[in-house]
């Protein structure tokens, strides 16, 4: 049974959770501890997906302005739990709070491996996002 709640989380229990998942390959090295901190702090949706045990098996933050946007800054699942549907409801529930698909456009940054989820949620790759981008940047994998 996994339940999903609009839930504040610790650091802690974020950097655990990356590391059973492949979403932590998306953040630097770069004062990492430190900046995933912030994350939760911040982040305004917050929805965490727990097993009967209480473990985080999925999450989703996202950003919105609950009138036209919703951008998803984070978007995982555990390995052992990936093709059981959590990252789809965590999907809807997230549009749902930020105020539904009448009025919200979702935008995100998806790694290669995630683009078949984000196509079968009925998103394509979007032509009118621009960047800019100087953030120091080393890849490394949460462990």
């Amino acid at each position: 049974m996994i339940s999903i709640k609009n839930e504040s989380i610790s650091a802690d229990e974020y950097i655990d959770f990356l590391k059973r998942t492949d979403l932590g390959k998306q953040y630097p090295k770069e004062r990492f501890s430190e900046r995933i901190a912030k994350l939760v702090k911040n982040t305004q949706i917050s929805l965490v997906a727990r097993n009967e045990d209480n473990i985080i098996v999925g999450v989703l933050f996202g950003l919105t302005d609950f009138a036209y946007w919703l951008f998803v800054t984070d978007l995982g699942v555990d390995r052992d739990y990936e093709k059981q549907g959590i990252g789809t409801k965590l999907f809807k529930e997230a549009h749902k709070l930020a105020g539904d698909q009448k009025d919200i456009a979702v935008y995100l940054c998806a790694n290669h491996k995630a683009l078949p989820f984000y196509e079968k949620m009925g998103m394509k790759k979007a032509d009118d996002v621009m960047a800019l981008n100087h953030v120091e940047w080393t890849s490394f994998q949460v462990e």
